[in-house]
């Protein structure tokens, strides 16, 4: 049996959502199917605080393994490092995010806020994520932390993390498989392409057939803020409850997967100088983007360019 712990610090709780929308196999037959036991979620145990003591004393003192951690949410670090913004039972609960991964075989930071920092990273709050502060590598627990499995933290990154994502990441370690990790320490499984790949507006971003206001089928990247082509993720491959994805629906991608989520910049804007958007798709050289796209947009098909469909 594969025993888990899910630890929330300060955050929204969307990743739990998130979890809980599995369908393929549901959140009950994926713990069933993998002999995993989850000892405590904060918003699902039915247990006493004093069971819920009772069981953290058995983990530290290693009397009941922990496999997995699971953190969701921010670590809290202010006021001025103290952690006492977020406590748990009068004591700084940064200082049992740190006992607790130090005796897990494994630590999944569930969440941007959990990986990076999130929406508190920039704030007197002082949020942290496990092992980053947005893209600088350190976070709550250093940089040089590793798990008793040898591993860093397993960074699930999003807002909120994609329910595929943690069922497969979680489904990954209980079976004994090993994640390779991007940088920012995001399984290459779920993060080595940009949520522009799969999207279904890519024939209008190639030849740049842009939208300034929503509704319309063109692309989004050049004039409403979407950050598709900036930013890992799986979302227009698996899609959202087998469904959809934001730019489906016709919403730009957020770019909640990068460790400097949230932007300081309008979600619904795209920073561009004369047209030309600052940031370029990865790997782009800005001279020939420039002369391609210039050509592409006077070569555009007109069943592109007399597009009618609303979304």
């Amino acid at each position: 049996m594969v025993t888990a712990y899910w630890l929330q610090g300060g955050g929204c709780g969307g990743d739990t959502f998130s979890f809980l929308s599995s369908e393929s196999p549901n959140v009950l037959d994926l713990f069933d199917a993998l002999d995993v036991s989850l000892l405590w979620h904060p918003s699902l145990s039915n247990g006493t605080a004093a069971e819920h003591d009772t069981l953290l004393d058995e983990i530290l003192s290693k009397k009941r393994s922990l496999d997995i951690l699971i953190f969701e949410g921010a670590a809290i670090c202010g006021p001025d490092g103290s952690g006492r913004f977020d406590l748990k039972d009068g004591k700084p609960k940064i200082s049992l995010i740190k006992d607790l991964a130090h005796v897990a075989s494994y630590v999944v930071a569930v969440g941007t806020c959990a990986s990076f920092g999130g929406f508190g990273a920039e704030k007197l709050i002082e949020a942290k994520g496990l092992q980053f502060t947005k893209k600088e590598k350190g976070g709550l627990l250093g940089k040089k932390f590793k798990s008793k499995s040898g591993l860093p933290v397993i960074n699930l990154a999003g807002c909120p993390c994609h329910h595929d994502v943690i069922s497969g990441a979680v489904s990954a370690i209980a079976s004994g498989l090993s994640l390779e990790l991007d940088e920012y320490q995001r399984p290459l499984e779920w993060f080595n392409t940009t949520v522009h790949q799969g999207c279904t507006r890519n024939e209008y971003h190639e030849y740049r057939v842009e939208e300034s206001s929503f509704g319309e089928m063109g692309c989004l990247f050049f004039h409403m803020g979407c950050n598709g082509p900036l930013v890992p993720g799986p979302c227009n491959k698996v899609l959202w409850n087998q469904q959809s994805s934001k730019p489906r629906a016709g919403v730009p991608c957020f770019g909640c997967t990068d460790p400097e989520f949230p932007f300081q910049r309008p979600f619904f804007k795209t920073p561009n100088i004369e047209g030309v958007p600052i940031s370029l798709p990865i790997g782009i050289n800005r001279a020939h983007y420039l002369v391609y796209k210039t050509m592409a947009a006077a070569a555009a098909p007109e069943h592109l360019k007399k597009r009618t469909k609303k979304v």
